[in-house]
């Protein structure tokens, strides 16, 4: 095989197990509620 086919196939195996890894990292959060302090003033 020439030297192009060879890295061309490198980099396609590096960019299909990159996706893979991103794919299989959790990066859901669990929502939190802030509550805040409101005055009087500002709810008339």
């Amino acid at each position: 095989m020439s030297r192009s086919v060879v890295v061309l196939i490198l980099l396609l195996v590096l960019l299909v197990g990159g996706l893979f890894w991103l794919s299989g990292r959790a990066t859901e959060r669990p929502q939190t509620q802030v509550e805040k302090s409101v005055s009087l003033e500002n709810l008339s």
